[in-house]
């Protein structure tokens, strides 16, 4: 485990900065938002960071109580990680530099990698009530856990149990979505997004 490196200064966005603004860190904390992760799963979820790196940041947040690691019981037998609760506090915080970042995004470049739950984030921020949704993309799917107290914000793939809502949309009106460009209102309202259920977070959609 590295040593803990600080700006030394007494100031508390500093102090959040000695736990989370290393290289990797917050991006780590989105993945980890899914639930617990195996460390593979981890990694090929974040294309371009190192093994070393990967494993030393996992370290450094169990340290700063970021995170834990626990082993699952047969027939899983692996290792995942999962956030503590001081860790999920960083929802907001993800948000609010997604929100930030939305002018930086601009289009997809040749070498950008990208993941379907990667727009979890950014579309949560627009959604209102409680319930399991499904968003169906070309590049996969994953669900959403809309007003979530506890446990997981979102996950890959499809939804563990009968959704309450699906929306299906194409890549282009999601990546609108994220840099702003439309709002969810919009792309139902003109056709770019399908919204199929029957329960208040489906008509909380339809009735925008």
């Amino acid at each position: 485990m590295s040593p803990r490196r600080s700006y030394d200064q007494y100031c508390s966005a500093a102090r959040a900065l000695d736990a989370v603004g290393d290289r990797w860190t917050l991006l780590i904390v989105r993945e980890l938002l899914a639930g617990p992760r195996r460390y593979t799963d981890l990694h090929a979820d974040l294309p371009g960071v190192s093994t070393d790196v990967l494993a030393s940041r996992l370290k450094d947040m169990e340290r700063d109580g970021l995170s834990t690691r626990r082993r699952l019981p047969p027939p899983g037998a692996a290792y995942v990680y999962e956030l503590t609760e001081r860790g999920r506090r960083l929802l907001p915080v993800l948000q609010a530099l997604g929100e930030w970042g939305r002018s930086e995004l601009g289009e997809r470049r040749p070498t950008d990698a990208v993941r379907a739950h990667w727009f979890a984030l950014p579309l949560l921020s627009s959604l209102d009530g409680e319930g399991l949704l499904e968003v169906r993309l070309e590049e996969g799917d994953f669900h959403l856990h809309v007003g979530a107290e506890e446990g997981p914000v979102y996950g890959d793939g499809p939804a563990p149990r009968e959704p309450d809502v699906r929306l299906v949309l194409d890549s282009a009106t999601c990546a609108a979505l994220a840099r702003g460009e439309a709002s969810l209102t919009d792309a139902v309202r003109d056709g770019r997004a399908t919204v199929t259920g029957d329960g208040t977070l489906a008509k909380a959609l339809l009735d925008r």
